[in-house]
């Protein structure tokens, strides 16, 4: 056996363990931990060289880090807003408690604000906003899993809604334009099936939660409530633009939005009668409340997955791909559409990057623009699929196997839905 094929063996069982958590009664971040450390352990036998080891894991890092801080940032800046009402100032406006229609209103929110910020920020704010409209527990997850699905649906036509099409869009191979207009209509169909196969299942109404003292903020003036969530959402709109203008990775521009709403905070405190200050609005407090658990969890099957880039496993797999007997553009539906899927096993990220590695179409080729689709929409298939898969994981606790019993198949009804769309949209074009 060789030592790539004892890494695959490795991977496929850390997966299945992170999977079966619950019944194995093994944390799926130590399971994350340990799996990321063996594989790369594994590689000083294809490594040999230590400086060279080293510079591949230290890039692997680096990429991972800028994930893990842009989470950080902006799951700190949610609890910011949260812990000073600003959610409250949205929830109280939605008094819809009819759980279709509830659904209908929360997924198309959550397609239209990632398209805008990205699928991982407004999946982390719409997990804030769920708590404040939903106590039951599983009718809560049922939501967070639909809100997976429209997260990603809604970044996959924007050039800067996912990791992968901001790839593709920085990388050159599509234009802004030409990917909204030519996958909206696909990444719409992916969310709109499965609500509407919903739509004749659900029923009954969802209970709210009780507000507990934690989320009280009566002793914020509602002015100070209103320019802390304003100031907290235009740190997180700002981070599109703050990439447009600096060609900057975008965590710096989370961190830094996050530095400013910080201070201000801090300000506003300062300014309170008497200058007193409650202790949980303090921003150390407040980072207490960020799960820990959830970003080593991310750490380690993002560390994980690099192993297997690095280790070449990955540029493997794309390379078999392309020996599919078929002529185009069908053969190139498949190798798209089998990514897709692939994507909600092993991290998208590095499969589009392995794919725009293989291939040299020119930009606005169809193979880019349903790529696109694919990695961004066929990441829901598997929660641990996607970034907004894993956050909403880590704050939710969800159950890998609940959401592949419960949220998996209707992933994969509106993932294949979307495909055909966009292979009869083009085959007119």
């Amino acid at each position: 056996m060789t030592i790539t094929t004892l890494m695959v063996i490795v991977f496929v069982i850390g997966y299945v363990c992170i999977a079966l958590e619950h019944p194995i009664h093994i944390n799926k971040t130590a399971t994350a931990l340990l799996l990321s450390t063996v594989l790369w352990t594994c590689m000083t036998q294809i490594i040999p060289s230590h400086e060279l080891l080293a510079e591949d894991l230290v890039k692997s890092l680096g990429e991972v880090a800028e994930i893990l801080f842009f989470l950080m940032g902006a799951m700190t800046i949610v609890e910011i807003v949260d812990i000073h009402g600003g959610f409250g100032l949205i929830t109280d406006k939605i008094k819809e408690t009819n759980k279709v229609k509830l659904l209908w209103i929360i997924s198309f929110l959550t397609f239209f604000m990632s398209a805008v910020l990205d699928n991982l920020t407004t999946s982390i704010v719409m997990i804030a906003l769920l708590r404040k409209l939903i106590d039951d527990k599983h009718d809560r997850w049922f939501f967070a899993g639909m809100v997976i699905l429209a997260a990603n649906a809604g970044g996959a036509w924007s050039p800067i809604g996912d990791v992968t099409t901001i790839m593709l869009w920085i990388g050159g191979k599509i234009s802004a334009v030409t990917i909204i207009k030519n996958t909206f209509l696909p990444s719409a169909v992916s969310i709109l099936v499965p609500l509407a196969v919903l739509s004749f299942s659900l029923k009954g109404a969802v209970s709210r939660p009780p507000l507990n003292d934690s989320s009280k903020s009566d002793d914020i003036s509602m002015g100070n409530k209103v320019a802390i969530t304003a100031l907290g959402i235009s740190a997180l709109l700002f981070v599109p633009v703050f990439k447009t203008i600096t060609h900057l990775p975008p965590y710096l521009g989370m961190l830094g939005g996050l530095g400013v709403l910080w201070i201000f905070v801090g300000l506003v405190h300062k300014r309170r009668v008497g200058g007193s200050k409650n202790q949980k609005y303090e921003i150390t407090s407040i980072l207490s409340r960020i799960d820990m658990s959830s970003i080593l969890f991310f750490l380690g099957i993002l560390m994980a997955v690099n192993a297997l880039k690095v280790g070449g496993q990955l540029a493997t797999l794309s390379t078999s791909l392309d020996t599919i007997p078929l002529e185009e553009p069908g053969k190139y539906y498949i190798i798209t559409m089998i990514i897709g899927v692939f994507s909600s096993i092993i991290d998208n990220v590095p499969l589009v990057a392995g794919a725009i590695g293989m291939y040299s179409f020119p930009v606005d080729h169809y193979f880019w623009e349903f790529l696109a689709y694919a990695a961004g929409t066929g990441g829901s298939i598997l929660i641990i699929g996607s970034a907004a898969g894993v956050a909403v994981m880590g704050m939710e606790k969800i159950d890998f196997i609940w959401y592949f019993k419960k949220v998996s198949w209707l992933a994969l009804l509106g993932y294949l839905a979307g495909c055909a769309v966009y292979i009869v949209e083009h085959s007119f074009r």
